[in-house]
């Protein structure tokens, strides 16, 4: 019977999770779509989605989250942000752990998402990871997003990896466009986001969602050839953190 009881409470909170994923959206909606008119005006998107949507849902989710730093990001600067992905709700902590405007890098396949994928379409930059010609010109479209001023996120897993592997390999593509464009990579651990709101649908719940944002690794003397040492030093410092503090 308890099992029964836990169960259920699994499906409310699965059902709470996307009513507060879309209910901010309705109601800031006119704002919302006013700012994907020109990419002129995606700081203002990025506000409303970062102090708005994304607080709205992990406070809502009873998940409050804790950012410990060990270096500070400078307003007005472009970094490549980089953290393992675990679950949905490391879009939010994500918007929450930079104050600075970036713009997610993701698959595409996102887009089919109700209402959130209507958004996601006109405001991020989306790749089919299984085409040539989509990868390539994700970094166009990145150039053009860092002239602006904005960052750039990406998780190099390129998916979300079995709940069993705490730290899958990573990709080349984030670490190539930030030695490309000589901005630092700023290595972000997510402690808990599996823990509370994982893929396995009856699973999960509500507590403290930890990040740490790790010392930047600066590309300005790299080269192209230097993006798998630079890969897998990011990915080290990562890894090493979820086994020390997990």
């Amino acid at each position: 019977m308890f099992a029964i009881f836990k169960n259920i409470g699994h499906v409310l909170y699965r059902i709470w999770f996307y009513i507060l994923v879309t209910l901010p959206i309705f109601i800031f909606f006119p704002f919302l779509l006013a700012t994907t008119f020109s990419e002129k005006t995606y700081p203002q998107f990025f506000w409303l989605a970062r102090n708005l949507w994304a607080k709205t849902i992990l406070y809502g989710m009873g998940c409050f989250p804790k950012i410990v730093r060990d270096q500070h990001m400078e307003k007005g600067k472009s970094y490549m942000l980089i953290a393992n992905h675990t679950s949905m709700l490391d879009i939010m902590l994500m918007l929450m752990v930079s104050k600075n405007p970036f713009v997610f890098v993701g698959k595409k396949e996102l887009v089919k998402i109700p209402v959130f994928g209507f958004f996601y379409k006109r405001v991020c930059i989306m790749v089919d990871r299984d085409n040539i010609r989509s990868r390539t010109g994700v970094y166009r479209r990145a150039q053009r997003r860092l002239d602006q001023g904005l960052s750039i996120c990406i998780f190099p897993e390129g998916g979300v990896p079995e709940e069993h592997i705490a730290l899958d390999a990573f990709k080349d593509g984030a670490f190539k466009m930030a030695i490309a464009h000589k901005i630092p990579v700023v290595p972000i651990t997510f402690y808990d986001n599996k823990k509370r709101f994982p893929f396995t649908f009856l699973n999960g719940a509500p507590g403290r969602i930890r990040a740490r944002v790790h010392q930047f690794f600066e590309t300005g003397i790299l080269a192209e050839e230097d993006k798998s040492t630079l890969r897998e030093e990011v990915r080290e410092v990562i890894f090493k953190e979820l086994s020390e503090k997990l």
